[in-house]
C-alpha cells in the first residue's frame, strides 16, 4: 500500500467508527456537581474541529466527507440540542470558556446559537475571564480562538505564546506525559490546525524539525499511539513534513478493523460507554493526522517532477 493510500485509509476506518459510535458523544446534564457538567463537552469540540479540518483540506472521499456532516450534524442536534446545551452550560459556569471553545467550530461550519455569542463578546470584556487560571498552552488556545470569533485576544497571541513551553525551545529529552501535549496543541493552536504552517516562529520550526524524529520514534517503539497521532499532526503542520513512513506503517497497524485507535498499546475491553472515553480521542487524533498528512503528501506529488 503506498503512504498515501496509507494515510488516507486510516482516517476513512476512524471516521467509520466515529459514526457507529456516534451516541457515545453524550452530556450527563444531571451528573454529580464535583464531576462537572461541563467536562463532556470536549469531546464534541474535539469532534467539530476535526470535521472542520477534513472540510478545510479537501481530501476526503466522499463517504468520508458524508459522515463528517452527518457527524456533525447529530452532535449539534442531538448531542448540544441545536446549541442549547451550550447555553446551559454557560449559565451553570458563567465564566467558564469551555462554551466558546466548543461553539467556535460549529460557528465556522455554519450553526448558530446567538446566545452563546452574546456570552462570548460579555465574558470578553471581564477581567475575570482573562484572569481565569489554565494553563499556557491553553491561553494560548484561548487567544487563538477570540482571533478567529472576531474578538480581540486577551492576551495578545504572542504573549500568550511566550508563556508556554514550545516557546521556550527547552532541553528536548524532557518531553514526556503532559509536556509533549503541551508541545502539540501550542502547535495546532499556532498554525490554526494547520491551516497555517508560516504561524510557527522560524525558530520553533528549526527545533522541530530537528527533534519531532526523535519524539515520534520513541512514542512508535512505546506503542503510545495517542501521542504518536499528534506528533505526526504536527509533522504535517511543519514547513516541510516529513511525513514518516515507518510511523505511518506502525500507527496503521495498531489501528482496529473496525477504525477504533487505542490510545497505548492494545485495545481496552469492559463497559462500552468506559471504552468509548478511552478510544474516541485517539481515534479523533487518527483522523486528524489522517487528513493532513494525505493533503500534504498530495501536495508533495503534484510539485514532484514527472
Amino acid at each position: 500500500m503506498t503512504a498515501t493510500r496509507l494515510m488516507h485509509t486510516v482516517g476513512t476506518r476512524a471516521m467509520e467508527w466515529l459514526w457507529a459510535h456516534r451516541d457515545g458523544f453524550r452530556l450527563e446534564p444531571d451528573v454529580d456537581p464535583e464531576v462537572g457538567f461541563l467536562e463532556r463537552f470536549k469531546p464534541v469540540g474535539e469532534l467539530a474541529m476535526i470535521c472542520k479540518v477534513l472540510f478545510r483540506e479537501g481530501v476526503a472521499g466522499s463517504r468520508q466527507a458524508d459522515l463528517a456532516r452527518r457527524l456533525l450534524d447529530h452532535a449539534w442536534r442531538e448531542t448540544l440540542d441545536g446549541g442549547r446545551m451550550l447555553v446551559l452550560g454557560q449559565r451553570t459556569e458563567p465564566i467558564s470558556p469551555i462554551p466558546f471553545e466548543v461553539y467556535l467550530a460549529f460557528k465556522e461550519l455554519g450553526y448558530s446559537q446567538p446566545e452563546v455569542e452574546r456570552a462570548a463578546a460579555l465574558n470578553h470584556r471581564l477581567e475575570s475571564w482573562v484572569s481565569f487560571e489554565v494553563a499556557p498552552t491553553r491561553r494560548l488556545g484561548l487567544s487563538a480562538f477570540q482571533r478567529r470569533f472576531g474578538l480581540t485576544p486577551r492576551p495578545p497571541e504572542p504573549e500568550a505564546f511566550a508563556a508556554t513551553w514550545l516557546a521556550r525551545t527547552p532541553e528536548p529529552w524532557t518531553v514526556e506525559g503532559h509536556i509533549a501535549y503541551d508541545v502539540t496543541h501550542a502547535v495546532f493552536h499556532l498554525t490554526d490546525w494547520g491551516e497555517r504552517p508560516d504561524g510557527l516562529p522560524p525558530r520553533v520550526a528549526d527545533y522541530l524539525a530537528t527533534w519531532l524524529p526523535v519524539w515520534i520514534d520513541d512514542w512508535l517503539d512505546l506503542r503510545r499511539w495517542d501521542l504518536l497521532g499528534e506528533l505526526l499532526v504536527v509533522d504535517a503542520c511543519l514547513p516541510e513534513p516529513t511525513l514518516d513512513q515507518r510511523a505511518w506503517e506502525g500507527f496503521a497497524a495498531a489501528q482496529q478493523p473496525d477504525g477504533a485507535m487505542p490510545a497505548v498499546h492494545e485495545m481496552p475491553e469492559g463497559d462500552p460507554d468506559e471504552v468509548f472515553d478511552v478510544v474516541y480521542h485517539p481515534t479523533l487524533v487518527a483522523a486528524y493526522a489522517s487528513v493532513l498528512a494525505t493533503s500534504r503528501s498530495l501536495t508533495e506529488l503534484a510539485h514532484t517532477p514527472s
